[in-house]
């Protein structure tokens, strides 16, 4: 992981970077780049890179009049999973949204992604809520921090 370094996404090239990773593991929602720079504007977008390739990427949602909890989510390619580079994505970006809440702290799988909700589970998420998207077929799954 000596290559592995992890930036905000800012430049239209790391926006880039973070949407091609965010539609590749949530392909049920693909996100276009006014989409994701849109997001950039709200929420704190990270991409994981390892030497220059991304490997993986995350957003952290500050709280809002819905969900007084802060919510971490990190993705990691499927090709480099189990390298700890999720792990990385995940620390850092749970670092950032405890000092966004004080209620607590969230995080979003969809609910096919077995090695996600895997992970979550294994850092002490436990599940509060499955919905559906408009037109989807395959749930979200909210998970809190226990």
């Amino acid at each position: 992981m000596s290559d592995l370094h992890i930036e905000r996404a800012r430049t239209p090239e790391q926006l880039a970077d973070w949407r091609a990773v965010h539609n590749t593991v949530i392909p049920t929602a693909v996100l276009s780049a006014d989409e994701v720079r849109e997001r950039a504007g709200r929420n704190r977008l990270d991409v994981a890179y390892l030497g220059d390739v991304a490997v993986g990427c995350s957003t952290v949602r500050p709280p809002d009049g819905e969900a007084p909890a802060a919510t971490v989510i990190a993705r990691t390619l499927p090709g480099f999973r189990g390298r700890g580079f999720g792990t990385a994505l995940y620390e850092r970006g749970l670092a950032h949204a405890r000092t966004l809440s004080g209620e607590g702290v969230e995080t979003v799988v969809l609910a096919s992604n077995e090695e996600g909700l895997r992970f979550a589970l294994a850092r002490g998420f436990v599940e509060v809520e499955r919905y559906l998207l408009p037109g989807d077929t395959v749930p979200f799954v909210t998970l809190r921090l226990a």
